[in-house]
């Protein structure tokens, strides 16, 4: 059973959905697959929704960084929505949060072109 869910609102764009705890391992190959996916499917656009996230450590950022790369490498774009404020400290504390582009909500990084 998957980890992540994915939905698609729009041709252009993907939404990934994470679980409550991001700490790597299984779930870091099943997340650069769905990336990998999303962008071979011509998404230009993928988006990380963070809201469930509780817990996440150094090798969940390592996953959102090498999905940041993985992205930017086949000429799409990653955000970051609805990000927990334990997550954004996170972010905060090691200076990765200036390389996202992270929205309050979902539906504000999907409209966004």
């Amino acid at each position: 059973m998957s980890t992540f869910s994915v939905r698609k609102p729009s041709d252009t764009s993907a939404v990934i959905s994470f679980p409550t705890e991001v700490i790597g391992g299984q779930d870091a190959m099943e997340l650069a697959h769905l990336v990998r996916q999303c962008a071979s499917e011509g998404k230009s656009t993928v988006i990380l929704d963070l809201a469930e996230v509780l817990i996440m450590n150094s090798s969940g950022l390592g996953m959102l960084v090498s999905s940041l790369t993985s992205l930017k490498r086949q000429g799409a774009k990653l955000r970051l929505a609805a990000v927990p404020e334990k997550v954004e400290s996170l972010l905060t504390m090691t200076q990765l949060k200036q390389i996202f582009d992270i929205y309050p909500t979902v539906s504000d990084a999907v409209e966004i072109k």
